[in-house]
C-alpha cells in the first residue's frame, strides 16, 4: 500500500455523513427523494489527519468513479498488549477532517460504514472498533461500538448502517468540513500481558482491505 498521503482528490465520489439524528434544518422544507449519485466529479481535500493510528504518510483515501462511494487506507493503524508493547499501544485513535465541495444543488450523507482489518486475542481478552461522524459546527453525532472477544485469530469486519429517515445531510449552501472519528482499543482481560500478546489491526499490506463508506445522494429543496 502506498505510504503517501492524498491531499487532494478530484474524483467521482464524495465524502458524506453521520449515522443518527433527523434531518437538519439547513435541508428544510419537503425532503426530495434520493438519487443515485450527481454526475458531476467532486472535490474533497484531505485538510487534517491527526492521531496515534495514522500518523502523516500512512493513511490514503480514494474515491469510487461513480461517486457512490470513498475508502480509506490505513497503513500503521494498530492497537496491542502485551510484552514489549508501549503501556498507550493498547488505545489507537484516528480523525480525518475532510473538506468536500460537491456538485451545486446536491447535498450527501453516509449510509453505511464497513470497516475491516485483522485481529489476534488472546482467551480472555477483548479488542473494540469504534466509529464517530459529524459536519463541523453540527450538534449531531453517532458513535458505534463492535467488540470482538478473544480467542480470535481472523480477519474482523465490522458495519454500521443507518435508515433514511434518519440520515443527516450536509447543509445545502454551506462549506462545512466532515469529520470522521475511529478507534481500536485492546484490553488484556484476563489473559496475562505479561506474557502474551493481543492486537487488533485496521490496517493491510493488500490495499483491498480498506474502510469503505457508502453515500446517499439527494437534490437540494427550492428555498
Amino acid at each position: 500500500m502506498s505510504p503517501s498521503l492524498s491531499r487532494t482528490l478530484l474524483a467521482g465520489a464524495v465524502t458524506a455523513v453521520l449515522l443518527a439524528a433527523a434531518v437538519p434544518a439547513a435541508v428544510a422544507g419537503p425532503v426530495p427523494p434520493p438519487i443515485t449519485a450527481p454526475p458531476d466529479k467532486i472535490v474533497i481535500e484531505l485538510a487534517t489527519v491527526n492521531g496515534s493510528g495514522c500518523r502523516e504518510g500512512t493513511a490514503e483515501v480514494a474515491v469510487a468513479p461513480d461517486n457512490t462511494a470513498f475508502t480509506v487506507t490505513y497503513s500503521e493503524y494498530l492497537a496491542q498488549v502485551g510484552p514489549g508493547a508501549p503501556p498507550t499501544a493498547f488505545r489507537k485513535n484516528c480523525q480525518l477532517n475532510l473538506r468536500v465541495h460537491v456538485p451545486s444543488g446536491f447535498t450527501y450523507a453516509i449510509v453505511q460504514a464497513d470497516y475491516r482489518g485483522f485481529a489476534f486475542l488472546q482467551p480472555g481478552a477483548w479488542g473494540q472498533e469504534r466509529a464517530s461522524y459529524y459536519f463541523q459546527g453540527m450538534p449531531q453525532t453517532s458513535q458505534r461500538t463492535h467488540q470482538f472477544n478473544g480467542p480470535f485469530n481472523d480477519n474482523w469486519q465490522a458495519s454500521d448502517r443507518t435508515e433514511y429517515a434518519d440520515l443527516v445531510w450536509a447543509p445545502c449552501g454551506e462549506k462545512r468540513n466532515f469529520n470522521i472519528n475511529t478507534e481500536l482499543r485492546v484490553n488484556a482481560g484476563t489473559s496475562n500481558p505479561q506474557t502474551a500478546t493481543s492486537f487488533m489491526a485496521m490496517d493491510s499490506t493488500d490495499a483491498s482491505v480498506s474502510t469503505l463508506y457508502h453515500l446517499a445522494w439527494q437534490v437540494c429543496p427550492d428555498r
